[in-house]
């Protein structure tokens, strides 16, 4: 990540930045977002590995931080933004650190899969929104009914966890509103790092108030670039890429495999297994979604 070692000169930060740009851009955006949705899954699997000593709000801190420095040296945002710009910067960042640790709550009480499968009711509450089609509401009915499949599928599920789980999914749905609006008024990576930058603001006051002085052991710093990396830089840059080019009801609706990839992920990396009845509610999330998906591709192209 060292982009400009004399100091002074502008070319190696305009050939790193126009290199990033374009190789996201050479991905499809549907690719950006399934790619986006496996890092995500596997990044969040390495979190939850740190939880033991370092908490989950210490795990955020770690994460965003060095989101928010790798992402900086990255892209070398310019901070000469107008008023409008600056609101949807802040907010995304605001939006963003508050669902991390809102998740991460969750994911400390809750199955990767569960938690997942609950928070993605924002997402798909973007691709509903403002529909009306009577199938419509038949698909977000179908997901109801996953959410209340989860609550019934094991009677021991932790409410609080349960609870937490659904802040991230109204944060979530907000976030990919306010992605949307960063990509129409920042270029490049520019928004995203500075957007970073304020989530960490929002997470490292809560990570260093619960884990002191264990956020600095040497291999819990690697942990956490590694978190970073695969749970923010690179699922976020592909999202964001996206949605240059994808509206956010497309995008939404496009994260349908997200629940299944995560009970996949916690079942395969941390031995977490679901319940039958959870397993259906995973799924008649995703049928949700998928269908969704179907009902409403054609008049979005």
């Amino acid at each position: 990540m060292h982009v400009d070692r004399t100091g002074g000169g502008s070319f190696p930060r305009f050939t790193l930045m126009t290199l990033a740009g374009r190789t996201l851009g050479a991905i499809p955006p549907t690719a950006q977002v399934l790619l986006g949705i496996v890092s995500v899954q596997i990044g969040a699997a390495l979190a939850k590995n740190l939880f033991s000593v370092v908490g989950s709000t210490g795990t955020v801190a770690l994460r965003l931080f060095f989101a928010a420095l790798i992402l900086v040296l990255l892209w070398r945002p310019s901070l000469r933004l107008n008023r409008r710009a600056w609101t949807v910067v802040v907010s995304y960042g605001v939006v963003l650190g508050t669902m991390n640790l809102c998740f991460y709550l969750a994911l400390e009480r809750i199955p990767l899969g569960i938690a997942v499968t609950v928070e993605f009711l924002g997402p798909l509450a973007v691709a509903l929104a403002g529909s009306r089609r009577w199938l419509d509401a038949f698909w977000a009915l179908l997901a109801a009914g996953g959410v209340v499949l989860l609550m019934e599928g094991r009677g021991d599920l932790d409410l609080v966890g349960f609870l937490f789980a659904l802040a991230a999914a109204a944060c979530w749905g907000t976030y990919i509103l306010l992605s949307a609006a960063l990509g129409r008024h920042t270029s490049e990576g520019s928004g995203l790092a500075i957007g970073m930058a304020f989530a960490a603001l929002v997470a490292v006051p809560f990570g260093a108030a619960e884990s002191g002085t264990a956020l600095f052991q040497p291999w819990v710093l690697i942990v956490g670039i590694g978190v970073a990396l695969l749970s923010s830089v690179i699922p976020y840059s592909l999202e964001l890429e996206a949605l240059r080019k994808i509206p956010p009801r497309v995008f939404g609706i496009l994260m349908s495999l997200e629940p299944a990839v995560a009970a996949i992920v916690g079942l395969v990396v941390l031995q977490e297994s679901l319940h039958m009845l959870q397993w259906v509610a995973v799924f008649a999330v995703v049928a949700a979604s998928a269908g969704a998906t179907r009902g409403s591709a054609r008049p979005e192209v």
